[in-house]
């Protein structure tokens, strides 16, 4: 997904991959009680679950700013995007130009779990350096994983890879070894990969990953697909669209990590890019998100999220062109927060 940069009223430019959006965000997940193989919480066993349903409502929220929408629907996590490199080594900062220990950072994740959401820190997304790309070994790169985890109080770890780094076997056999040690040195960490998909649901580099974690025991909670930016070959509904991704999606995971129908809808999370998107007659609009809440609801998806509370908010006249996929509104007519009100249910 995309990196969250200084806010402006103009176009974000897609980085890296057409399916760009943003990853991860929910309850908190049950650690898996088999190595590498991935499992859903129950609504008992989920401190991040409310109410009848076990589908919890996860936005990615920026971790260095702060939007008026971010307790919109109340989150019973945040997705704190994002954690790359500094751009140089293997040092961790939040959208690589964040020092991890950032005092105003810190407050801004302190206050965001005074609602008693939990906070689940997103490594990777669409821009800059990916810290499996630039750290010399597995120990190294879990040591960046462990020191930003620290930093934000979390024991949740989403992996957003997309783009180049979704190809590059390397990068994602290292980053599967680093995950894998890092959950044996602490067992209560909690992992989830963010992935883009298709209505044909994931392609072979993004189960190639999942065999990865698989082969180096990771214990991976849930697969978090971004249904968004599907590619100029897709113009149709929006909502339908994130619909068949996702049963698509819940097919290969039923393969890959041998699970049931029910295990494998409760190991998914749905992640949406609300109003335009960024390809050319993609747009997401509050009844997309009526839609997908009711089919997650009704599946027992784990948690829905949506990127971002940056942009649920409606455009200023005249900051963002018909079309484009503004930088911090949804370029839809909406009231602010109603994407969050519709995800949340």
């Amino acid at each position: 997904m995309r990196s969250f940069l200084k806010p402006t009223a103009g176009v974000l430019c897609l980085v890296a991959l057409a399916c760009a959006g943003c990853s991860s965000g929910g309850a908190s997940d049950a650690a898996s009680a088999r190595p590498g193989r991935t499992t859903a919480a129950a609504a008992s066993a989920d401190p991040g679950t409310t109410g009848s349903s076990t589908t919890s409502y996860a936005p990615y929220v920026s971790a260095t700013t702060a939007a008026a929408t971010d307790s919109t629907g109340s989150p019973t996590a945040y997705n704190l995007a994002f954690v790359i490199s500094d751009g140089s080594d293997c040092t961790p900062t939040w959208d690589g130009a964040y020092a991890i220990g950032d005092t105003a950072v810190k407050s801004r994740i302190s206050a965001l779990g005074k609602s008693g959401a939990r906070v689940r820190v997103s490594f990777g997304g669409a821009s800059g350096k990916e810290l499996a790309s630039t750290c010399d070994s597995a120990a190294d790169l879990a040591a960046a994983y462990g020191a930003a985890l620290d930093a934000a109080g979390s024991t949740q770890a989403d992996f957003d890879v997309e783009g180049g780094q979704l190809g590059d076997s390397d990068s994602v056999a290292l980053r599967s070894e680093a995950i894998a040690l890092l959950q044996r040195k602490r067992p209560g960490l909690t992992v989830s990969f963010t992935l883009p998909v298709m209505p044909s649901g994931l392609d072979a580099e993004g189960l190639a990953l999942l065999e990865s974690a698989n082969d180096h025991s990771v214990d991976v909670s849930t697969v978090n697909i971004m249904t968004m930016n599907y590619g100029s070959s897709y113009a149709g509904d929006m909502g339908d669209y994130a619909i068949t991704s996702a049963e698509k999606a819940h097919d290969q995971l039923k393969k890959v990590f041998g699970l049931s129908g029910a295990d494998a809808w409760q190991g998914l999370a749905l992640t949406s890019m609300i109003g335009v998107n960024d390809v050319d007659n993609e747009t997401f609009g509050l009844a997309d998100a009526a839609q997908v809440r009711e089919f997650a609801e009704e599946k027992g998806v784990a948690w829905v999220s949506m990127w971002s509370t940056f942009r649920d908010r409606q455009c200023e006249k005249g900051s963002a062109t018909a079309g484009d996929a503004a930088t911090d509104c949804s370029g839809v007519k909406q009231s602010a927060g109603a994407f969050a009100k519709a995800f949340a249910g």
